[in-house]
């Protein structure tokens, strides 16, 4: 599942940003090679986080999630040319996703299959006793 589509990035940034960080032949096009790279980096370093507290995939991808990941795939596409604006934002989205990764920020409920829970720690499901009273009374 992607977080975001090449028309989100272009909604937010501007199809001529994304020309300008995508292009390395000089078409004037998007590059949707580099760009769909961008993306799927930025989605691997999303479920990276969400993984540790829910099962993937979801089932919806809340707005806030999609803008998140929009500013960590233009952060990927500006590699050596880094603008104070795209770190700050790039660095906005980490510290959400580490908020969500240490349970201290949730996804909307709506995004989540309610009947799969996955758990950052693990959980012990005890079973009837091994050792019963009476073979215990047994014993010497």
């Amino acid at each position: 599942m992607s977080y975001c589509e090449e028309q989100d990035l272009i909604d937010r940034f501007g199809e001529q940003e994304l020309i300008q960080l995508t292009d390395r032949t000089q078409s004037g096009n998007i590059d949707d090679d580099v760009l769909n790279r961008a993306i799927a980096d930025a989605d691997a370093e999303i479920d990276s986080k969400l993984s540790t507290r829910y099962t993937l995939p979801l089932i919806s991808v809340p707005a806030i999630l999609t803008s998140y990941a929009c500013d960590i795939a233009r952060y990927r596409l500006y590699d050596d040319q880094m603008v104070d604006v795209v770190t700050e934002r790039y660095k906005q989205a980490m510290a959400w996703l580490k908020d969500i990764a240490d349970g201290k920020a949730n996804l909307p409920a709506d995004a989540i299959d309610p009947d799969i829970v996955a758990y950052s720690t693990p959980r012990i499901v005890a079973s009837t006793a091994f050792f019963s009273d009476d073979l215990l009374s047994k014993m010497p």
